[in-house]
């Protein structure tokens, strides 16, 4: 069982760049043992580069941290390489469902389960687990991962990383181009995956999922941090509601049509990066 009193991922006053382009400034965010926190922002405001920052994969990507630390349990990481931090606990499932197309669902689970320290049991235990989770992966063993629909590649991106035994999950746009029914199955599988001692980042352009799901919220604007606090507040904040939710503020819209007193408006949220 997850002890919440644990040290999770703590990342402080964090900067990096790309040459001479400085991505993030300054970011300092928190993720408890055990919890669901999410990153708002819309495009180029920096998300996919913290979560590179923190898998340290970021140089893949011809990124540099100029200043600040990053720590998981206590221990500084932002030293490692990127193996390593696998090996610590922490795996990235990056936009955009980079599954091995040519490799079979089977093959592609066995290569997340590389990343894994723990014995033969630890990887046949994580095989049934992720098989509960996702038992269409278990059906389609034997299959290519590129002919699976994209849910299914977004499942199995999600499984491949489960299979490496992480007590922390960085999610990049989980809910990008998936239709809205497989997006609320994805959605309720990454709750399942916490409910299970599994701490999630995640970052989402579909604002309204991001603070479902999550119990805190950072909102990331050109590499700052602009607003941050419990989800279900910024939920209900005016700024968040008009900006990434798509709520229109109801005094403008009745001042607007000469008075009149409307509901607000709703718009479906779905840019993507």
């Amino acid at each position: 069982m997850t002890d919440a009193s644990e040290p999770g991922l703590d990342v402080d006053d964090l900067s990096v760049g790309y040459g001479p382009v400085r991505a993030l400034r300054g970011v300092t965010l928190t993720v408890p043992r055990g919890s669901v926190v999410a990153v708002l922002g819309g495009n180029g405001a920096g998300k996919s580069t913290l979560l590179r920052a923190v898998s340290r994969t970021l140089g893949f990507h011809g990124g540099t941290v100029t200043s600040g630390a990053v720590r998981h349990g206590g221990r500084r990481i932002s030293v490692l390489s990127a193996d390593r931090v696998v090996a610590a606990g922490i795996c990235q499932v990056p936009e955009g469902r980079r599954v091995f197309a040519r490799m079979t669902v089977a093959d592609n689970l066995r290569a997340g389960a590389l990343g894994s320290t723990g014995s033969r049991a630890d990887k046949a235990a994580a095989l049934r687990r992720v098989h509960e989770l996702f038992p269409v992966l278990a059906d389609r063993a034997q299959q290519r991962a590129g002919l699976l629909s994209g849910g299914e590649q977004q499942m199995l991106a999600l499984a491949r990383a489960l299979m490496a035994g992480p007590r922390l999950l960085l999610l990049d746009e989980p809910s990008l181009g998936l239709a809205p029914l497989m997006a609320s199955r994805i959605a309720e599988t990454i709750t399942e995956i916490n409910a299970q001692g599994v701490s999630v980042l995640l970052v989402e352009q579909n604002a309204a999922l991001a603070l479902r799901l999550a119990s805190y919220a950072y909102v990331l604007e050109v590499g700052e941090v602009t607003l941050h606090g419990p989800a279900a507040e910024l939920a209900g904040s005016d700024e968040v509601r008009r900006r990434y939710l798509g709520v229109v503020d109801e005094t403008a819209a009745a001042d607007a049509s000469g008075g009149a007193s409307h509901a607000p408006v709703l718009r479906r949220w779905g840019g993507t990066r």
